[in-house]
């Protein structure tokens, strides 16, 4: 091979440039990066702030002052910045994604800058077709003002202009809306987005003559007293999120540069319903959806806040999950925490009125912190045989706490348990169980135990063995009549007297009776391994109440058949009793018994005329 051509070519070696299409960049900043085109101007306020915040950190006395304009599908945005000069107008907007924080200078300032001003201008052809740029630095005073205009095309040109064509430092931005976009130009439109995007700006923003920024933040304004604070940061709320708040909570975080206020819900929400907040970013706002915030826990609250320290997507519309949010959100959670201890140690009517509502968000963090848990004791709600009550209540009444862990097992014992003395608290709902265990850990002494079937059997009186044995027939008829039911038939006397049949069970034995029916349903080779599986585990209990005269009157029936339909029946209303879902052999029982009971009321017998 020649030795020449075994060379690469000097053309081979020249560096290429990446070709950018403007248009499909711009379609996929407004469809994937942007989640509105609204963001345009937020980005100029962003460029506009930038450029003030450049020019005072090299002169501090300099103007600070941004002005927009909006008639006619035009916008124009002035600022007194730190302005630029040809050679920055060809490096920073002429190259994307360069940022306009460079080193000259501007060390110490880096972290007082929102965005970049390349990627901001180039977000603003989301709504406009054509951005000129006239500007005039104040590094360089000699500096003749320079004109950038770019189209959505991808063209653009720059020219010097007369010194007469802008006298001060600083930079004015045209924009030009495309077709379809002119609604985004509006001088209403763009009041209302300057008031949203920045509210809390430190400087002198206004549209027209009308100011934007509302300083100082209203968490942070003077009052005459903490009453009229707490009425002007309700109204705030009002404003804001369109809710009067239960209370407000200060949300002061020095050492994160975080300043705030959170607004708790006046009605209950769901816990797995993220909280969407507003946050902003050294007066800007950043968004109004940051979900990861605050602890999962802390869902029954609004924020708003502003902050410096935590560090924005590339969109800038939430927030990058990061160490410093990670702290951040910690120290904010211990904010909510120590305003829920502070409660509930001076304010208990506050408290009280805040857990009516929100008891579910307070279980969900006393049930991972002891301390909360054990301020809390007095105050949080359970259903409890005796009542509504507190776990520090109930526990004073009863040496041994009983709880159940789903509501359907609460509802089976809890009438004939209350008759029996026995305290039993429901822990079917969220958390309650959980908390009902943890009682141990943060109060001395007191012992907890899970109420099955057998203990509530354990306490209902036994029948005197010789009645037993005299209605052993009846209990044999019962008991094989539910037999294919998987349920044993018990005799016992208990209060109230009103109560004829108590349907008893627990999980183990649900969980038997869900294996038999499936290992009937199966075919041999799943109904063998199935059928491994069995469990030594007691079957559900029919419990007859003795005591009742009902019953009395049912247990010395000689009909096999008579006896077969009442006992369905009384099964049938112990289930109902107890509001267990129905199975659908558990259906055919109920509608099989009441036929039969129908049947039995209007039979007679034979040769008596029916119709007398």
């Amino acid at each position: 091979m020649d030795s020449q051509t075994s060379q690469p070519s000097q053309a081979s070696q020249s560096p290429h440039t990446f070709q950018v299409d403007l248009r499909g960049l711009v379609d996929l900043l407004s469809h994937h990066l942007y989640s509105s085109p609204k963001v345009y101007l937020r980005e100029l306020l962003q460029n506009a702030v930038d450029a003030i915040t450049a020019r005072r950190a090299e002169q501090p006395d300099a103007p600070a002052a941004v002005r927009l304009y909006a008639e006619g599908g035009t916008l124009r945005v002035e600022d007194s910045g730190i302005g630029l000069t040809e050679s920055d107008v060809h490096s920073l907007l002429a190259t994307i994604g360069r940022s306009s924080k460079r080193e000259d200078g501007l060390q110490a300032a880096r972290s007082d800058f929102l965005g970049q001003f390349g990627i901001g201008l180039l977000a603003c052809f989301v709504v406009a077709e054509r951005i000129r740029v006239v500007s005039r630095s104040a590094r360089t005073p000699d500096a003749a003002p320079v004109e950038w205009t770019a189209t959505d095309d991808g063209s653009y040109t720059v020219r010097t202009l007369p010194h007469e064509a802008r006298t001060e430092p600083g930079t004015t931005v045209h924009l030009v809306a495309r077709a379809g976009a002119g609604e985004w130009l509006t001088e209403e439109r763009v009041r209302s987005l300057a008031r949203d995007f920045g509210s809390l700006l430190p400087y002198d923003v206004r549209v027209g003559d009308e100011a934007i920024a509302e300083l100082p933040a209203p968490w942070d304004r003077a009052h005459p007293s903490p009453a009229t604070r707490r009425v002007a940061l309700a109204r705030h709320c009002h404003d804001l999120f369109g809710f009067t708040p239960l209370d407000t909570i200060d949300l002061n975080v020095p050492l994160a540069g975080v300043r705030g206020v959170a607004y708790v819900l006046p009605s209950a929400v769901s816990p797995a319903q993220r909280a969407s907040h507003r946050v902003h970013l050294k007066g800007m706002l950043l968004t109004e959806r940051a979900e990861q915030l605050l602890p999962d826990w802390a869902f029954f609250v609004r924020c708003v806040l502003d902050t410096d320290s935590l560090r924005p997507t590339a969109s800038r519309e939430s927030l990058y999950e990061d160490e410093t949010l990670a702290a951040v959100r910690e120290a904010l959670g211990e904010r909510i925490r120590s305003w829920l201890t502070g409660l509930a140690a001076g304010d208990p009517e506050r408290l009280a009125a805040f857990l009516s509502v929100h008891h579910l968000g307070v279980k969900s963090l006393a049930r991972h912190d002891n301390e909360m848990l054990r301020t809390m004791l007095p105050w949080l709600p359970f259903e409890t045989t005796d009542g509504r009550l507190s776990l520090e209540e109930f526990a004073l009444r009863h040496p041994v706490v009983h709880f159940t862990r789903t509501v359907e097992e609460y509802r089976q014992v809890a009438p004939i348990a209350s008759a029996q003395g026995i305290g039993v608290i429901n822990g079917g709902y969220t958390y309650d169980s959980e908390l009902v265990e943890a009682l141990p850990s943060v109060r001395q002494g007191t012992v907890v135990s899970e109420l099955d079937a057998d203990t509530v059997t354990a306490h209902l009186d036994a029948v005197d063995p010789a009645e037993e044995l005299a209605l052993s027939g009846f209990l044999m008829a019962a008991r094989a009549k539910l037999d294919p039911l998987g349920c044993d038939v018990v005799l016992r006397a208990f209060h109230p007297l009103s109560v004829p049949a108590l349907h008893l069970d627990d999980r183990a034995a649900r969980h038997e009776q869900a294996r038999a029916e499936a290992e009937d349903q199966a075919d041999d080779l799943w109904a063998g391994i199935l059928g491994s599986l069995r469990g030594s585990a007691p079957r559900a209990r029919l419990v007859l109440n003795h005591l009742n005269p009902l019953i009395r009157r049912i247990s010395s029936l000689r009909d096999p058949e008579l006896i077969g339909t009442a006992t369905e029946s009384l099964y049938g209303q112990a289930l109902l009793m107890a509001q267990r879902p129905l199975r659908p052999a558990d259906s055919a029982l109920l509608n099989r018994a009441f036929i039969g009971l129908l049947e039995w009321a209007t039979h007679t017998e034979p040769g008596k005329d029916d119709l007398r």
